[in-house]
């Protein structure tokens, strides 16, 4: 299992950003879940994921964890992690594991 914290530096909604990291999620068979405030969503649940994560109000500053967890983990990471880099977060360096 490997789990990243990242920071939303976006001014905007996280409705855009919800989408796309269940879309990049689907893509990989590890388990990839989303942490906010300790509540754990299961990213790979396609419309149900959606409305879970959007239903946990993530706000610019706020700080969220990427836990990943199987064969192509790295790999599931590293996609959300591209995408998160050059949009809307930024990695918390302190908190890898």
């Amino acid at each position: 299992m490997i789990e990243k914290q990242y920071k939303i530096i976006a001014d905007t909604g996280f409705a855009r950003t919800a989408t796309l990291l269940v879309s990049v999620a689907c893509r990989f068979t590890s388990t990839i879940h989303l942490g906010y405030r300790g509540r754990y969503i299961n990213l790979k649940n396609s419309t149900k994921s959606l409305m879970d994560t959007m239903s946990l109000a993530i706000m610019p500053g706020s700080y969220i964890t990427i836990r990943a967890e199987g064969i192509d983990e790295h790999q599931a990471l590293q996609s959300i992690e591209d995408y998160f880099l050059k949009k809307l977060v930024q990695e918390d360096s302190t908190c890898k594991k």
